[in-house]
């Protein structure tokens, strides 16, 4: 294949895909993003205390299923080994 016939191909799948993009809700959020209208975290200290919380708990919740998991294993464990 030529180099004409692959660049074809690039521009007409890359365009395509680009006006798809544009066109789709990724795509316009990612506009307003660039253009500076999509900033939500705009120095609101609420909103990021907030957030900090959630990241707190969601760091004690995978804490206690890492804990839960040891346990499970544990318990498979004996089992299979008083099986054996």
């Amino acid at each position: 294949m030529d180099l004409e016939g692959i660049l074809a191909i690039v521009f007409i799948f890359g365009g395509g895909t680009l006006f798809l993009l544009s066109v789709s809700p990724v795509g316009k959020a990612l506009a307003d993003r660039i253009r500076g209208h999509g900033a939500v975290l705009q120095q609101d200290p609420e909103l990021y205390a907030e957030v900090e919380q959630l990241r707190q708990e969601v760091s004690e919740l995978q804490e206690r299923v890492d804990f839960t998991e040891r346990l499970l294993a544990a318990k498979n464990e004996e089992k299979n080994s008083g099986e054996a």
